[in-house]
């Protein structure tokens, strides 16, 4: 061979690299501590390599904070939570928001795009449960 990537010929695989990029040849040099890993943490080793270590992220525990603001509204660190105003300065259509489960389909109307789209996903979800008892 005059060139130095080694092609296949098979009609699935034609090229190397494509075969490169799907297998992840770099997460044992990563896991070995290589200079990919640098500065940055070693969890615990697995079968793919490093495992992440899970983020705690604090709860707040304060009562007078958590009655009077919704935490964790803040998305940058000089800003403050928003502060919960009386009931009469929302709009009055929060209050009358569904909040329990959804309407089944014998509570729709027949005429609103809200019951065809419930007959459809019912319809699906019957012809899935089908396919799976189907034996091939």
């Amino acid at each position: 061979m005059t060139s130095s990537l080694m092609y296949f010929h098979t009609p699935n695989i034609r090229f190397l690299p494509l075969l490169l990029t799907k297998c992840n040849f770099a997460t044992k040099i990563e896991a070995a501590g290589g200079i990919a890993s640098l500065g940055k943490k070693k969890g615990k080793l697995t079968k793919l390599g490093p495992m992440m270590e899970k983020k705690v992220i604090p709860v707040e525990t304060d009562p007078h904070k958590l009655v009077n603001y919704v935490c964790g509204t803040n998305l940058l660190k000089e800003s403050e939570n928003i502060k919960l105003m009386p009931d009469d300065q929302y709009p009055d259509w929060l209050w009358t928001l569904r909040t329990g489960k959804a309407p089944t389909l014998d509570e729709l109307d027949p005429n609103t795009k809200e019951y065809w789209r419930k007959v459809r996903t019912l319809g699906m979800r019957r012809n899935n449960k089908l396919s799976k008892l189907r034996k091939f």
